[in-house]
Formats: structure tokens, sequence, C-alpha cells
């Protein structure tokens, strides 16, 4: 059965109301960005590769100007996916694949240092993006310095079992992006964990069904958003959202496996 280990990929202060279409603006909170190592007998994957570690130093050339007001980086040198990778022992050329849960800056940063991966991206999510690079649609947002790489990206339409027995499992949780996906992972030390990403930002928007101001597609969202309550509620999972700073203090971390 595959470890799960959780990997900081930065820290971003922002404006709670990005997270809570109810809350007013004026309130700066500060967030982790969740990445995932899934140690797998076939081949370790890395879900998310967070911020780029430039973006500490340069964050208006990584980010644009306008970006880099809204997301204040708050990380330490060593909150970026390498460093974290580092403290398991394992090199970007050890990891078989990359599931890009979506291409928004803080998700897709550390693409590029994984040259040997193989990466697993919804189509609908990477048509959106390209459509972005042609000049042809406006309203998606990504990052194109983050993801337009020279890469083995290889395309997924819908739910994905990544090795075929069921273990890990690509799940379509459309709505904060066109293509977003979230990861199901059958541990056997305990219930399934469900990598949630930015189709739920925290424990607070799955219990009050409250969405984000980021997103797509509301109603595509809401209905991701209840398939993971599902997850969690009925079938014992245990969810791990996209950037909740209280589950985060929490949760056992790299060089530990998830508990």
């Amino acid at each position: 059965m595959p470890d799960v280990y959780a990997l900081c990929g930065g820290y971003i202060e922002l404006d709670r109301s990005t997270f809570f279409s109810d809350v007013a603006p004026g309130t700066r909170v500060t967030t982790p960005v969740i990445c995932f190592l899934i140690a797998h007998p076939r081949g370790h994957v890395v879900v998310d590769t967070g911020v780029h570690r430039g973006a500490l130093t340069d964050p208006v050339g990584r980010m644009g100007e306008r970006r880099a007001s809204l997301f204040r980086l708050r990380s330490a040198p060593t909150d970026e996916v390498m460093s974290q990778l580092a403290l398991l022992g394992i090199a970007p050329d050890d990891v078989r694949y990359v599931v890009n849960s979506h291409l928004h800056f803080d998700h897709c940063g550390g693409n590029e240092f994984f040259p040997h991966s193989t990466f697993l991206v919804q189509r609908a999510e990477m048509e959106a993006a390209r459509a972005v690079l042609a000049g042809t649609a406006m309203r998606y947002n990504p990052s194109a310095i983050d993801f337009d790489h020279p890469l083995d990206y290889q395309m997924v339409d819908g739910e994905h079992d990544l090795f075929g027995d069921g273990q890990v499992v690509l799940l379509p949780t459309y709505g904060h992006t066109p293509g977003h996906q979230s990861v199901r992972v059958r541990s056997g030390k305990v219930a399934d964990f469900v990598l949630t990403a930015d189709a739920c930002y925290t424990r607070e928007n799955m219990d009050r069904h409250v969405l984000p101001n980021v997103l797509w597609d509301p109603a595509e969202m809401s209905r991701s958003l209840e398939v993971l309550r599902q997850l969690r509620d009925r079938q014992g999972a245990t969810v791990i959202y996209g950037h909740d700073t209280a589950q985060w203090d929490g949760l056992r971390r790299a060089p530990a496996a998830l508990a």
C-alpha cells in the first residue's frame, strides 16, 4: 500500500474573502500551499509542485505585478517542493509521475524541476490554459511561466486509475477551473486519503457548503464539493483540504508520513 507525505509548497498571505464568497474583504490571512508525495511500489508520485522557488526573491517577475500584490509570499527558502523531497532523500529523477490538480501558479510552480517525469493533467485544464496562451480565452488565468515547458504532459479525461490497482485515483472535481482534479489514495493504514487541492480550500467550505470567490463555474464546483463531502461523510475518507491552516498545523509532515 502507498504511503502519503505532506510537503510544504509555500505560504501565501491573501484576503480571507478569496476563500469564502459570503465574507467581506479586508482581513488578511496566511495559508499553506500543500504538495504531496505518494510512495507507491511502482513509482513515486508528486501531487502539485507548489510555488516556484524564484517567486520568493522576485515575486513580480514570477507572478506578475497584480498577482504579487494579491498573493504575498510568506515562505521560508525551504518551503518548496525540491527541499521538501530532499527531506525524504528523493531527487526529481526519482519521481515517475507528477499530478497537477490544476495550472494555477501555486500548484504548478515547480513543474520545470521534473524534466523526466510524466505529468498527468485533465485535458480540459490544459485546453483552457493553452487557450489563454493563444489569446482566445481570458476568463481563466493560469501562469504560463510555470506550466509552459517542454515536459511530458499526458492528458486525462475524467477519472483515472494511475496504476490500475485502485490505489491512486485521479478524480475530476471541476469548477474551480475547467479541468480541476483531486486525488484519492487507498492506504493500508487508515481510511482513504482524498487530496482535494482547490476543489475545497478549507473544512469550513465543505461544512458550510460555501464556495470561494475564485472559481470558473459555481454549479460545477458545488457538485464537486458534494462529491468530496460524500467521500468524507459516507465513506470515511480522510480529506486533506487545499489551503486549510488549522488542519495543516496538525498534520504530520515530511519526513514523517501522514498517520
